[in-house]
């Protein structure tokens, strides 16, 4: 979930700007509008994340039941997250990189899916856009025979994730394998039943009280981005208590 904070991005302005309230998404009747997912059958299923922890966030709870059902994974780290604190004087981006590639690995040994396979295609942070093609092209052959593949929403207002989401899709489409979008920043920028969100193609992941729980661990595992790397402001958590209670509520979101 990685976002610049030099204000260099262009998508910054709704990132920064102050959040929409958790309260006000556990109040919103809208949920139970929302049709149930159903898990597909037991198959490979390839989570693509722009970042490492965008997979976590969006769907942590969802990877512990495929994983608890039998299910093969592969989760693609599409850079490595490096850009998180460009201003940092505490870690360098190749020591970032490095630290967050050991986070997705015990996030994942903390849902159940110690046997995941990941893979890190290594783009640039913040470039994902200007490497589309590329990212495509190396999703093609890891969507072959998938029963799903999941990506970052093409609308989250992120140009990593809404890159990555449009060269999964286009990969998923290549490869003949079934399609979705999790949503990451949204829950930030938008507000229940906002007209900018395509409610009628979102279905709902209940998560059991157990899977929740080992969401809640396996996101405690980015300690990079949910605590300050140092006192300065540019060191500041990039996932504050208020940004997370967005993704530790018992259920995720897809778009079909």
């Amino acid at each position: 979930m990685s976002t610049r904070t030099d204000g260099t991005s262009p998508y910054a302005d709704a990132i920064q700007a102050p959040g929409t309230d958790e309260s006000l998404w556990e109040r919103w009747q809208g949920w139970e509008d929302l049709a149930e997912f159903a898990l597909p059958p037991r198959g490979r299923v390839v989570v693509v994340a722009a970042h490492p922890d965008d997979e976590v966030l969006g769907l942590g709870g969802t990877l512990a039941r495929l994983a608890a059902s039998g299910h093969d994974l592969t989760v693609v780290s599409v850079t490595d997250g490096e850009g998180s604190h460009p201003r940092s004087k505490v870690l360098r981006p190749h020591e970032l990189a490095t630290i967050r590639a050991e986070e997705t690995r015990a996030a994942l040994d903390r849902l159940g899916a110690g046997a995941a396979e990941i893979v890190r295609l290594r783009v640039p942070d913040a470039a994902v856009d200007r490497h589309e093609e590329e990212v495509r092209r190396a999703l093609v052959p890891l969507c072959s025979g998938a029963v799903l593949v999941a990506a970052p929403w093409t609308g989250d207002v992120h140009s990593d994730h809404e890159a990555a989401g449009r060269a999964a899709r286009a990969a998923a489409v290549e490869a003949g394998a079934p399609f979705a979008e999790y949503p990451v920043w949204l829950w930030h920028w938008a507000r229940p039943g906002d007209p900018r969100v395509p409610w009628d193609r979102a279905a709902r992941l209940t998560l059991s009280p157990h899977d929740q729980a080992r969401k809640r661990h396996a996101v405690d595992a980015f300690a990079s981005q949910i605590r300050p790397l140092g006192p300065a402001a540019e060191d500041a958590a990039i996932l504050p208590p208020e940004e997370l209670a967005h993704h530790l509520r018992p259920r995720e979101v897809v778009f079909l």
